[in-house]
């Protein structure tokens, strides 16, 4: 059964909708923001110096598959059957690597994948974001990954220029220095927008409960959004 949050993306991306952003993914494939994604995730893949199994959560039309190196196995979960369909022939097909790609329609907030599957699990543009980056999808992931493996994922930081600054959001903004306790917890939350967005101080918090260590976790400001490139190690 699909969570809210893939029902809301299953039903925004149908075919008409998916050709168009396909259409707009070769359009933005060599620009700052997709090359910077991808040269991210090339240096990621490359760590390993091994063959690895990549989960991708939200694959879109394979946007980003061109970036992996040394990937034995990828597999591409997305809710909208649409998208997959055009994820088919990815972007820079003919620079994939990747031996072995599987495509599933499915909604990560309620598929399983078997424990330890994944040397690498990425999600970019997508959590925190479109779908929450919360309790509930960090566990998940932790159980999918390996011990020593990584989890990549942008989310969107609360102060973005492209988040609209509402006079009660404002209001909370300078309140929240003041506040303690469970108001202080419940304001923040506000702020976060229910995990649509992530500051770090939230991803402090958030992925040390679930056994990730944060490796590295930087701004990046893009045209669209101020972004949190965030990478982190199941123990």
């Amino acid at each position: 059964m699909s969570s809210k949050w893939g029902q809301r993306a299953a039903a925004l991306y149908q075919p008409e909708y998916a050709t168009r952003y396909r259409e707009a993914d070769d359009q933005i494939a060599q620009g700052e923001l997709v090359q910077t994604f991808g040269l991210w995730l090339r240096d990621l893949t490359e760590s390993f110096r091994r063959d690895i199994a990549v989960l991708d959560l939200g694959c879109g039309t394979g946007r980003y598959f061109w970036a992996l190196a040394n990937v034995r196995e990828l597999v591409g979960i997305d809710v909208s059957a649409a998208m997959l369909e055009r994820a088919r022939n990815p972007v820079n097909q003919g620079s994939i690597t990747a031996r072995n790609i599987s495509l599933l329609q499915g909604d990560f907030f309620s598929h399983t994948f078997d424990a330890g599957r994944f040397d690498l699990v990425y999600s970019i543009g997508v959590l925190g974001e479109h779908s929450p980056l919360d309790d509930g999808i960090v566990s998940r992931v932790a159980r999918w990954l390996a011990p020593g493996g990584l989890f990549a994922f942008t989310a969107v930081h609360p102060q973005s220029f492209s988040v609209t600054r509402t006079w009660k959001r404002r209001l909370a903004e300078w309140a929240l220095p003041v506040t303690t306790g469970a108001a202080r917890a419940a304001l923040r939350e506000r702020l976060m927008a229910g995990g649509l967005y992530a500051d770090e101080a939230r991803l402090h918090e958030l992925l040390p409960r679930h056994g990730f260590a944060i490796e590295s976790l930087r701004p990046h400001r893009s045209d669209i959004h101020l972004h949190l490139m965030c990478v982190a190690r199941k123990a």
